[in-house]
């Protein structure tokens, strides 16, 4: 299988007409972002993306409260209105003018504007959201594994800004070019010490022996949605998971890999370079998740 399924949820798709941008809706070919905008220039921001079915934001609670920690851990200083609610509003009243109430894909990107890097700055959050449809099967366990490989050409920093989704995404962006031009699914990112870091936009788990385990947040990987969100209902089924340092010896040895992110719920690993890996416990695991939305 040579088409990458991080592609497939941004290749081929159709962005809707409008787009909410500072406060308006606008229609999407109509945005012009400055030259001066500091997320355009440095990364400056974050972002989230979510999936939305019938009208309802899937693990809402959990992304809201992950883009206002991120926004106070980036110095933003939002308005009062500028809420979870608000945000909420915001999203579907944008998924409803371009008819994707029924199963679409949102960004939040979140930027602070214009300037240089040590001019005086306004400090308040500007606001864009997107929507896209997304296919009702999104959340179907992939029949097929992932073929995926380790790329090495950059390292994912361990600071206090590892865990966000932020808009300066050049190692993801560069493993993602790598792993489609090798005709992979993903790529997994490494950290400083050359330990698993997560992979160009989900988070990784590895099983041996029956036990799951994770990257820890201290070791560099993004504080996904759904890693989150899989591992309260690991721990409330008491099934032994762990969150702490991977090796990518311990990857070779493992017996099965998943990857985890808000779209896609859970994806099986089949082969990591050489290695060859089965899916019995993550058929088992993508049940839970998908009870744990009912």
């Amino acid at each position: 299988m040579t088409a990458s399924y991080l592609h497939s949820i941004i290749d081929g798709m159709q962005e809707g007409d409008f787009l909410f941008y500072d406060g308006q809706i606008l229609r999407s070919n109509k945005l012009l972002i400055s030259p001066n905008n500091r997320s355009y220039r440095y990364g400056d921001g974050c972002f989230e993306t979510m999936r939305l079915i019938n009208g309802k934001i899937q693990l809402a609670n959990y992304h809201f409260e992950r883009l206002l920690s991120s926004l106070e851990a980036l110095h933003f200083k939002k308005s009062g209105y500028f809420t979870a609610s608000w945000l909420e509003r915001q999203i579907l009243e944008l998924a409803e003018k371009n008819g994707h109430l029924k199963s679409a894909r949102i960004r939040l990107t979140v930027t602070r504007g214009e300037g240089g890097v040590y001019d005086e700055q306004n400090q308040f959050p500007y606001l864009l959201i997107q929507s896209w449809p997304l296919s009702s099967t999104t959340l179907v366990l992939n029949e097929n594994g992932l073929v995926v490989d380790v790329y090495k050409d950059a390292r994912k920093v361990m600071d206090r800004f590892s865990s966000i989704k932020s808009n300066s995404y050049l190692p993801y962006v560069m493993g993602a070019l790598w792993a489609k031009e090798q005709q992979l699914n993903d790529a997994i990112v490494l950290n400083p010490f050359n330990r698993v870091a997560d992979a160009t936009i989900a988070n990784i788990f590895m099983v041996k022996d029956g036990i799951i385990k994770t990257p820890s947040l201290a070791e560099g990987p993004v504080n996904g949605v759904m890693r989150r969100h899989l591992l309260q209902v690991l721990h409330k089924e008491h099934m032994p998971v762990e969150e702490t340092e991977l090796t990518l010896d311990e990857l070779f040895e493992a017996s099965e890999i998943f990857l985890t992110n808000a779209i896609h719920g859970i994806r099986w690993v089949k082969q990591l370079g050489e290695n060859n890996y089965t899916n019995m416990l993550v058929q088992q695991l993508h049940k839970l998740l998908v009870k744990s939305y009912q």
